[in-house]
């Protein structure tokens, strides 16, 4: 209160807003001059301004007649810039400096706290200002001069040399063709200060006329800084409770958002990261870190999610290898992109790096040449692959970079299961891409025992078994049931005659199980990826129960049969390989997991309607015997059944035919004037696994 009194009011003013130079209206501020000079007296010759940038020039004249102006300094400069040569294009065209050119610069960013104020008569009226500039000289007619001083001395350095001289030599141009570019490099050189100066010189000028300070335009523009209407309907931003007045003059916050660095567009926080789906953020941790166990995995997801539903999703955007997640190739490659390096398709880096990635499932260490060598791509997108998921070591070659991650192989031993069915998969696909030799499939000793994630000890061996027994123990005591009250029943309808009974005996098979020689280390001597003690159906005294052999067959005769009506044609080598990735799609525990050989296999196909087509192959033939077995969809129902026994007739008595003769044997056998269009459908169609 006794500071109050000390300061009374004196006098209040009305403050009024002005509008009609609203976004308008600039501040410059012109370099220290004299006192005894003031800019209107100075002749302004031209300006322009570029509205986008708010970038001002100003053409002012220099009095020559001032005492204190350096004639000879002036037509020194004129004489560097021009030469002596004037014309229209010349800089001084009085052969004298007698114009300097000034240039604005922002001098402040947020300018939404000025205003321009005019006093009249008790009233205070305030435009908001849209921009202040500061002018500085420019000093580009040295650069000019630079310019011309080269053209100069170049000239000179032409005329020495002979007249008679012959025409130059032709010289060797070399072409170079831009790689395409990625987003990321765009994003680069959007950034960069050679495009925004670019772009900074595309704006056109726009050329300004100059009013001086008592010309008859600029008294009535002036008129414009007063308030048009005094009402309060127009100036109701200045009804405001003192807070309120307070805070629009002195805003916090925005100085403070304004001055917070600004993160990457491809960057999230934590916070912004836990508002997103649990899919997508499973995504973008895996695409960023490319590497991760399990526990690291949840730890960044926050308390309180479920690890059931992160094992669903991490599966769907990450592979298993050596008990850690590695991120999928497809994830880091989307379609339609192309290798920074390269410009190789998205296609071929995802199998590359798909090689790289089940090399680490064989082995601890990987060799970058040998990866450069079966996958033919150049050395850097071979290094970014290794650098995703290994750590390089002097005179060793790459490991990966994480330890084995037991804990999670003990407590998860279907997902484990069910990622060895799907790296058997992609080694069948790579073996087929790649023609991957024996020393490519089969690990070094040295690497092998350093490869903990291929052993499994006896105890892990028996413990695991227990817990499955623990899980199936219901279903197999309701099978014992029901078989022995079958048993009971049969027993008391009738005694079996022991003497008429007789053993079947059928041929000892020379076949082996199902050939998994190939996934030996993938999974330790398991029949399909599982152990028989591990399967949904324990045997019974050595023989699985008569409903168990049913529901088998039925399962294993449905996929055969959809397969074949897929794909007519197949090996027997590539009717396992879909029958491998037909296992991983089945949720564990299911009944064709409890083992089927390569004769249970042939024989199915035999009997869903398919005949074996003895192909002559030639005897020295690198083919594999799965290979060189061939089984053909007899009947399939369709209009082509007539031209696909002919096909196979035709190939059961040569392995290669040309392709005039199948022409010629088909129009023959079928009626038909076939063209080579409809001979290549045949074709297509009733081989197109093998096309």
């Amino acid at each position: 209160m006794a500071n109050e009194e000390d300061d009374p009011i004196i006098q209040e003013i009305d403050v009024f807003l002005a509008r009609s130079l609203l976004e308008k209206l600039y501040l410059f501020q012109y370099p220290i001059r004299p006192a005894s000079m003031t800019y209107d007296d100075v002749t302004h010759l031209s300006a322009k301004i570029k509205p986008k940038q708010q970038k001002v020039e100003l053409e002012m004249a220099i009095d020559t007649l001032n005492p204190n102006y350096c004639r000879s300094k002036g037509e020194q400069i004129a004489l560097n810039v021009d030469g002596t040569c004037t014309d229209e294009t010349s800089t001084y065209s009085s052969k004298l400096m007698d114009k300097q050119t000034f240039c604005s610069s922002q001098a402040a960013s947020n300018v939404s706290r000025y205003a321009a104020a005019v006093y009249k008569k008790g009233e205070l009226h305030l435009t908001p200002l849209h921009g202040i500039l500061q002018l500085r000289p420019s000093f580009t007619y040295l650069d000019k001069a630079d310019a011309k001083h080269r053209e100069r001395e170049a000239a000179n350095e032409g005329g020495d040399s002979s007249q008679d001289e012959a025409e130059d030599d032709v010289k060797q141009i070399t072409v170079r063709f831009s790689r395409p570019e990625t987003e990321q490099a765009r994003q680069r050189r959007v950034q960069s200060y050679e495009f925004l100066q670019k772009r900074q010189a595309e704006e056109h000028w726009v050329h300004l006329h100059y009013y001086g300070l008592k010309d008859s335009r600029s008294e009535h523009e002036r008129q414009y800084l007063f308030s048009q209407g005094h009402g309060l309907a127009e100036n109701t931003e200045l009804i405001k409770s003192p807070s309120e007045y307070l805070m629009m003059l002195m805003p916090p916050s925005v100085e403070e958002e304004n001055e917070k660095p600004m993160a990457p567009s491809n960057v999230l926080s934590m916070a912004q990261l836990r508002t997103l789906p649990l899919a997508d953020q499973i995504k973008i941790l895996m695409k960023n870190v490319k590497v991760m166990p399990f526990a690291n995995l949840l730890g960044l997801l926050g308390s309180g999610t479920d690890p059931t539903a992160v094992l669903r999703c991490v599966q769907q955007v990450a592979l298993l290898v050596q008990g850690n997640w590695v991120v999928k190739s497809d994830v880091l490659y989307p379609k339609d992109t192309s290798s920074p390096h390269s410009g190789v398709p998205a296609e071929v880096l995802c199998r590359g790096r798909d090689f790289v990635m089940w090399k680490f499932t064989q082995d601890r260490w990987v060799v970058r040449k040998e990866v450069a060598a079966v996958t033919k791509l150049c050395p850097e997108d071979v290094k970014d692959f290794l650098e995703h998921m290994s750590v390089a070591r002097i005179n060793k070659g790459w490991e990966f970079m994480l330890p084995y991650d037991e804990d999670f192989v003990k407590k998860h031993p279907d997902i484990v299961q069910r990622q060895q069915m799907l790296w058997m998969g992609i080694q069948a696909k790579l073996e087929k891409v790649y023609n991957l030799l024996k020393e490519h499939l089969t690990p070094k000793k040295q690497e092998a025992q350093s490869a903990r994630p291929l052993l499994v000890s006896g105890e892990q061996r028996v413990n695991m078994a227990k817990a499955k027994v623990k899980q199936n123990f219901g279903q197999l005591e309701k099978e014992f049931q029901r078989q022995k009250a079958e048993m009971k029943s049969n027993e008391s309808s009738a005694k079996p005659d022991v003497a008429n009974i007789r053993i079947k005996e059928e041929p000892v098979s020379l076949e082996e199980p199902m050939d998994t020689s190939a996934h030996e280390g993938l999974n330790n001597g398991l029949v399909n990826g599982l152990h028989p003690a591990q399967g949904p159906l324990d045997p019974v005294n050595g023989h699985l129960p008569g409903g168990c052999i049913d529901r088998v067959a039925q399962e294993l005769k449905a996929f055969v049969s959809s397969t074949f009506k897929k794909q007519f044609v197949l090996t027997l080598s590539e009717l396992k390989r879909l029958f491998n990735l037909h296992l991983a799609s089945l949720p564990p525990g299911h009944t064709l997991f409890s083992g089927i050989s390569d004769k249970m296999l042939q024989d199915m196909v035999l009997d869903t309607g398919c005949k074996q087509i003895l192909v002559p192959f030639p005897p020295q033939t690198a083919a594999s015997p799965d290979e060189l077995k061939v089984y053909a969809l007899w009947e399939a129902g369709d209009t082509y059944d007539q031209h696909r026994q002919v096909l196979l007739e035709i190939f059961s008595k040569n392995y290669r035919v040309r392709r005039n003769v199948i022409q010629s044997q088909l129009s023959q056998e079928c009626g038909e004037d076939l063209n080579k269009q409809e001979v290549d459908r045949v074709l297509k169609v009733s081989f197109c696994s093998l096309w």
